[in-house]
């Protein structure tokens, strides 16, 4: 049997799968945990790897990273953060990528450059930050690496130079989807000066070899892990509930949407994976059941006992800022309640907002693509809720394939380091797993007064 290892450096945690090379059957598999907060000291990270590794990474022949996307690790000539990495999810660089889009020409001509129209979450909106907010930090700064770069030279070898691949790099912000190349230029426009960014290893080749002398592949974003880790095809959409909520879809052209809705991303294997991400998705039911004083089974119960449209309550659940439609400095919004609001009326509400939105950005991945869905999948933990599996073909108005719970992004890792250890031309062949494939009756009342609702509020920042 020939093992591999594939680790999923998330934002919540490091989880670990090895994996048969053969069939991708998962023989082993631990975990470890990262600190809460939207920036965290990277060493954290190599800390979690470490322990989630310990064990597996001696009997895997080959290796690979997928990692959370964007986050903004600045090393100083040393190859020591400057300061803790900013994630994804911190939006106070909002204004930064405001500012470097309108210096690249404006939302069209930057969706041409990387192919996206650059948003806080972006790495190079969070350089721009680092410039002028810390600049005596931004100065210090030799080197600019992702999460998962990070995460995977502290596997490599003594000596092995940075490295990444074209999937996790389309979300720095200065990646060109068109030229499949860097463009440091951007890179310098957004940090104010020019920085070393990690070699580019092309899909399903080797970056090197880990300390332990086994192929190390090139890694990727979680995104992209993930459609590796399905088999995604031409004609899916996924859908994500996770930290954010995903909608996208594997593309052989690429895209970019001037309005900037819609990222245009690379892929993995050599195509494109054009995504709209909300920053609120898993989170919404998290609060909502702490505000309610149950857990998550009990949510699901409660709200399974109301009816659709939750009684006229309706909920705009941008708690932490909002990236699809842009609005960073949102808060949630609640209407409808009335005395007469059930405890049930206010579980179900959160799951009905939770699927608009994530209905909204599979519309808007459509519109972007010009590609109607075959099939949509839907993945991740909030996925096992009875309440979120009744609500979900209702709402998205088609019945949604549902695959086993299982850890995709890094069972993709390992489906990269399969492929960079046989050298083929396409990543191995898997046997397909059976999937549940979730209907009911649409309930197109429940989207129109959700969008009622987004339509007229105006994003606004509460007090504090």
């Amino acid at each position: 049997m020939t093992l591999i290892l594939g680790i999923d450096s998330s934002t919540q945690s490091t989880k670990a799968l090895l994996v048969d090379a053969e069939d991708g059957r998962v023989v082993a598999q631990q975990t470890a945990p990262h600190p809460a907060g939207t920036e965290v000291d990277p060493a954290a990270w190599l800390a979690a790897v470490d322990t989630a590794t310990d064990g597996l990474l001696e009997r895997a022949e080959a290796v690979a990273v997928a990692g959370q996307q964007h986050g903004m690790v600045a090393l100083d000539e040393d190859g020591v953060p400057v300061r803790d990495a900013l994630l994804w999810n911190d939006t106070r660089s909002a204004a930064a990528a405001d500012d470097l889009v309108a210096e690249m020409g404006g939302p069209q001509a930057c969706a041409d450059a990387v192919g996206s129209v650059l948003v806080a979450s972006f790495t190079s909106a969070k350089l721009r930050w680092l410039r002028d907010h810390e600049p005596e930090r931004a100065d210090r700064v030799h080197a600019v690496r992702l999460p998962h770069d990070h995460v995977s030279h502290h596997l490599a070898a003594a000596g092995t130079e940075a490295f990444t691949d074209r999937g996790d790099a389309s979300g720095t912000g200065y990646f060109s989807t068109r030229d499949d190349a860097w463009r440091p230029d951007l890179a310098a426009l957004a940090l104010g000066h020019e920085v070393a960014l990690p070699r580019l290893v092309a899909p399903g080749t080797a970056a090197g070899k880990t300390r332990g002398g086994a192929v190390l592949a090139g890694g990727t974003g979680d995104n992209m892990g993930a459609a590796l880790g399905m088999a995604l095809q031409p004609g899916d959409v996924l859908v994500s509930v996770g930290t954010s909520g995903v909608a996208s879809a594997i593309s052989t052209t690429a895209v970019a949407d001037g309005t900037g809705v819609v990222t245009g991303f690379a892929d993995a294997s050599g195509g494109f994976l054009p995504m709209v991400t909300t920053i609120n998705a898993a989170g919404i039911l998290d609060l909502q059941a702490a505000w309610l004083g149950v857990d998550h089974d009990q949510l699901s119960d409660l709200a399974l006992e109301a009816a659709p449209g939750a009684g006229g309550v309706v909920l705009l659940p941008y708690y932490g800022g909002e990236r699809s439609p842009n609005r960073p400095g949102a808060a949630g919004t609640w209407t409808g309640l009335s005395p007469r609001t059930t405890r049930a009326e206010l579980a179900r509400a959160a799951f009905e907002a939770l699927l608009c939105s994530l209905a909204d950005a599979v519309d808007q991945l459509v519109a972007a693509t010009g590609q109607e869905p075959q099939r949509v999948l839907m993945v991740g933990g909030a996925t096992r809720s009875p309440a979120l599996q009744a609500m979900a073909p209702a709402i998205l108005d088609c019945p949604v394939v549902l695959p086993p719970p299982g850890e995709y992004v890094a069972l993709g890792a390992a489906r990269q380091a399969a492929w960079a250890l046989a050298g083929t031309p396409a990543p191995p062949t898997w046997p397909a797993t059976e999937t549940t494939v979730l209907e009911a009756d649409p309930t197109p009342a429940v989207r129109e007064v959700y969008a009622q609702l987004r339509d007229r509020t105006v994003a606004w920042t509460p007090a504090r």
